[in-house]
C-alpha cells in the first residue's frame, strides 16, 4: 500500500514537473483569461446589454459555467492553483542543478570537455606563459575581465559574463507564481459591484453582482456629474466630483473621469456611467394673465410638489412629471424613464372660486384644462435629475499582480536580451609536441552572433602575439651577429 502510494505521488509529482503540462496549463490560462475580454462580465456590464447580447439559452449556458465572471469562477481559481504548483514543482525538480551551474563554474577545462566544445580555436606560442599573457591583454581589449585558473599540474585564463542569466527562468517563474497569487486572491477575498448616485447624496451600500448590498466602512457623496459632448452632440466624457466621509468627515476629494478612479483603502470607484433619473428638479415658466390686463409676462421657477403664489387669489402647484408618456383609455401613463417624450401636469387653485384647474405641458386633449386656467403658461426650461453610475472594486491581490508584472519584465529582459557569455584559455601541446592556446567559448544563446565575436577575439590574441615574435626574432638576429663578430 505504502509502495503504491508512493508510486502514485510519484507520478503525479513527475506530470506537475513537466514543462508539458506547465505549457498546457498556462495555454488554458490564457485562452480563458481572453475569452474574459471578449465574453460580457458581471457586473461590470449592464443586465440588459447582456441580455442583448445573448440569446436566453446561451446567457444560461455562460451564467452556468461561470463564463460571464471568469476570474471569479471557482474553476478558474483551481486551474491558476494547478499552473502555481506545476510551476513549483518544476522549478524545484530543477534548481539544483541550475544552483550548481550557478554557484560553481565549470572553469578549469578537462580533455573530453576541450575536444566536444562546438566554438574552439588554437593559436601556436612559442611561450605558454607569454600566450597567456596575450590573450589577456586580447580580453581586456573586449571588455572582458580574466580571472587566473591554477591547478596542481596546469594553469589556465577563465572569463565570463552576465552568470545571472542562467537564473533568469526563476526570475520568470517567481513572477508568474506572483501573478497567480494576486489573481487568486481577488477571486477569493475581492469583489465587484455597482453604486448609482444623485449629485448631493451619498451612500456607503454598494450593489453587488448578486444582488447583495456591501456595507464599505465609509460613504461616498456625489457633489456633482455631468458630461462634455463633441460637436455633433455625441458624449465625449462622463465625469463626477466625488468625496469619501469617513466617522463624519470628509477625508477626501476627487473629480473623477474613465480610466481615473478615486482609490480609497484600496476601493476603487470607477466611473461607469451616465444619465438622466427621470425625475423633475425644476422648470422655468413664462406667465401670462387671461384677464385682458396688458400686463408683461414674467418668468417664475417651480420645483416638484413646490406650491407657488401668483396673486393674493392664485397658486399653482406640480404634482406629477412623466418624463416618456403615453395616452391610453383617457389617462396618461409613463411608457419609460428616459427624458425623450416629457409631460408636466400642474394645479392652477384659485382660492376665490375654490375651482383647481388641470394644466398639461403640452396640452393633452380631453385631459387637459388650460383654457379654464387664469394663466396662459408656456415651459421655457426643463432640468431633471442627473445619476452617475460607479463600478466600485476592492481587489486586495493588485499589489502582487503589479509585482509580478514589473518582475516579470525583469526576468524576460534577462531572458532574451542578457546572454551569458564563457571564455577559456588553455596551454596545451598538440598532436606534433609544440605548444599552443587553446581558446574555447560557449554562449547560452545566440549563438550565431556570439561566433562572430568569438573570431574578433581569437584574432586579437593573434595581434597581441605578434610584437612578442618580432621581438623574440630581433634578439635573437642581435645575438647571432655578435657571435660573428666575435668569431
Amino acid at each position: 500500500m505504502a509502495l503504491s502510494l508512493r508510486s502514485a505521488f510519484r507520478k503525479t509529482w513527475q506530470t506537475l514537473s513537466s514543462i508539458k503540462t506547465g505549457v498546457i496549463l498556462i495555454i488554458l490560462v490564457v485562452i480563458f483569461s481572453a475569452a474574459g475580454t471578449v465574453i460580457l462580465q458581471r457586473p461590470m456590464t449592464d443586465p440588459d446589454d447582456i441580455q442583448r447580447a445573448y440569446s436566453p439559452a446561451m446567457l444560461r449556458f455562460l451564467d452556468a459555467t461561470g463564463l460571464t465572471d471568469i476570474f471569479h469562477a471557482r474553476w478558474f481559481v483551481a486551474l491558476m492553483v494547478l499552473v502555481s504548483f506545476s510551476i513549483i514543482a518544476a522549478s524545484v525538480q530543477r534548481f539544483p542543478n541550475a544552483w550548481r551551474f550557478f554557484s560553481r563554474p565549470y572553469k578549469s577545462p578537462d580533455e573530453g570537455f576541450r575536444r566536444v566544445l562546438a566554438t574552439q580555436a588554437q593559436i601556436p606560442v612559442s611561450d605558454a606563459e607569454e600566450g597567456l599573457a596575450a590573450a589577456e591583454r586580447a580580453l581586456k581589449h573586449f571588455g572582458w575581465k580574466s580571472e587566473h585558473i591554477v591547478r596542481p599540474n596546469s594553469f589556465s585564463l577563465f572569463s565570463e559574463r552576465h552568470r545571472i542569466s542562467e537564473m533568469a527562468v526563476y526570475i520568470v517563474h517567481a513572477s508568474l507564481l506572483l501573478i497567480f497569487l494576486g489573481g487568486i486572491v481577488d477571486a477569493l477575498y475581492g469583489w465587484r459591484g455597482f453604486l448609482m448616485l444623485s449629485p448631493g447624496s451619498e451612500s456607503s451600500q454598494i450593489a453587488l453582482k448578486n444582488g447583495v448590498l456591501k456595507t464599505v466602512p465609509f460613504s461616498i457623496r456625489c457633489d456633482d456629474t455631468g458630461e462634455e459632448t463633441y460637436a455633433d452632440g455625441s458624449p465625449k466624457k462622463y465625469w463626477s466630483k466625488l468625496a469619501v466621509i469617513d466617522n463624519g468627515k470628509e477625508v477626501s476629494r476627487k473629480e473623477i473621469v474613465v480610466n481615473d478612479p478615486l482609490v480609497y483603502r484600496g476601493v476603487r470607484f470607477y466611473q461607469a456611467s451616465f444619465g438622466r433619473t427621470g425625475k423633475l428638479e425644476k422648470i422655468t415658466l413664462s406667465v401670462t394673465p387671461n384677464n385682458g390686463s396688458k400686463a408683461e409676462a414674467r418668468e417664475i421657477s417651480l420645483a416638484m410638489n413646490q406650491i407657488l403664489a401668483l396673486d393674493a387669489d392664485t397658486k399653482i402647484q406640480i404634482t406629477e412629471f412623466i418624463p416618456d408618456y403615453v395616452v391610453q383609455d383617457g389617462h396618461v401613463y409613463a411608457r419609460s424613464n428616459d427624458v425623450v417624450n416629457p409631460a408636466i401636469h400642474l394645479l392652477v387653485t384659485s382660492a376665490k372660486t375654490n375651482k383647481v384647474v388641470n394644466v398639461w405641458f403640452p396640452e393633452i386633449p380631453g385631459i387637459a384644462e388650460n383654457a379654464a386656467s387664469p394663466y396662459t403658461f408656456e415651459p421655457k426650461d426643463l432640468n431633471t435629475g442627473l445619476f452617475t453610475g460607479l463600478e466600485v472594486s476592492h481587489e486586495p491581490g493588485q499589489w502582487a499582480v503589479w509585482g509580478g508584472v514589473i518582475l516579470m519584465a525583469i526576468g524576460l529582459t534577462f531572458v532574451f536580451y542578457v546572454v551569458h557569455t564563457r571564455f577559456w584559455v588553455v596551454p596545451v601541446t598538440d598532436a606534433e609536441g609544440h605548444t599552443v592556446l587553446w581558446v574555447g567559448g560557449s554562449v547560452n544563446r545566440n549563438r550565431d552572433a556570439f561566433e562572430e565575436a568569438f573570431k574578433k577575439v581569437v584574432e586579437q590574441m593573434r595581434k597581441e602575439l605578434k610584437p612578442e615574435r618580432v621581438a623574440a626574432e630581433t634578439s635573437a638576429s642581435s645575438i647571432s651577429r655578435t657571435t660573428i663578430a666575435g668569431r
